[in-house]
């Protein structure tokens, strides 16, 4: 059976300023984990992942969902200057293609 933590987003990342691998966990931003190598940071920040989780479940706390797990509907509601939003309109015109095509082939570059 697969452990509550192993469906949560993870990243590993350098930092400069501490000199060492961190382990991030998207569904948790504000926990993190530092270790000398890549492998150690992403242990690390799943364990501190999985003893964050067995307290919550503990104490009755609602558990994050991962985002592995969430439905997007695809629609999101972005607000731009007017000017930018007429030269993205002439952009796509242009190219004989819909404003929102135009977005999407941008956002996905």
């Amino acid at each position: 059976m697969r452990k509550q933590n192993d469906r949560y987003t993870y990243r590993v990342t350098w930092s400069e300023e501490d000199g060492e691998h961190v382990g991030l966990c998207a569904e948790f931003p504000s926990l993190s984990w530092l270790a000398p190598t890549p492998e150690g940071a992403l242990r690390g920040v799943r364990r501190i992942v999985s003893g964050v989780l067995s307290d919550m479940a503990a104490q009755g706390e609602p558990i994050p969902e991962p985002l592995s797990s969430r439905r997007f509907s695809g629609k999101f509601v972005v607000r731009i200057p007017p000017d930018i939003h007429r030269k993205l309109a002439v952009e796509a015109a242009e190219a004989g293609v819909s404003l929102n095509r135009l977005a999407s082939a941008k956002l996905s570059q």
